[in-house]
């Protein structure tokens, strides 16, 4: 089981309906968090560790992420999706952005044939 990160700044519209929409895909386990000071559910320590692959939203989100967490960033696959904060949470442009730019990254669904 994979277990992916999407960050945005507030954790309030971009990441939490990437959270939402690959809550249910197989083969990953999903969270998301925000980088700006005063979100109500902050990047830790933790989640970076606890994670296998992060998808920040912009540029600045994997600067952020590599100021603040660098030495705890070993393991993990880093990828930008440079997607603007220009959507509503579970916007329908939004979500088909996310299932363009996200899928290649994760683990294919295994095939219901063996």
């Amino acid at each position: 089981m994979k277990r992916v990160l999407f960050v945005c700044s507030q954790n309030l519209l971009r990441s939490p309906t990437a959270e939402q929409v690959f809550a249910n895909y197989p083969g990953i386990e999903c969270t998301s968090a925000g980088l700006a000071k005063d979100t109500h559910n902050p990047v830790t320590n933790e989640l970076v560790e606890w994670a296998d692959l992060i998808f920040v939203m912009e540029k600045v989100h994997r600067r952020k992420l590599s100021a603040k967490f660098g030495k705890l960033l070993k393991k993990q696959r880093i990828v930008c999706l440079d997607i603007p904060d220009d959507y509503e949470f579970m916007d329908p442009a939004l979500v088909e952005l996310l299932n363009e730019k996200v899928p290649p990254f994760l683990p294919r669904a295994k095939s219901a044939e063996a």
